[in-house]
């Protein structure tokens, strides 16, 4: 693999790691992330999902990158 392709990954994985825990303490703020009784409505399980998706993806990159970069060497 490149390193260019290696840094993309680790920029994703970084951006990710830094970016979406952050939005997800907003989201989880919101009027709209619980009803009346308190339960957690869809809004806010629809962006825990795409918030944990993305911290999925953000996982495998690194892990794929550090794979690339222990087996270039």
């Amino acid at each position: 693999m490149t390193p260019v392709l290696i840094a993309l990954l680790l920029v994703n994985a970084a951006f990710n790691t830094l970016v979406w825990p952050s939005f997800y303490r907003r989201v989880s703020r919101d009027p709209r992330a619980r009803d009346d009784s308190g339960a957690p409505t869809r809004f806010l399980i629809v962006h825990a999902v795409l918030i944990g998706t993305a911290l999925l993806i953000a996982a495998v990159s690194a892990v794929v990158a550090i794979i690339a970069l222990t087996d270039g060497a």
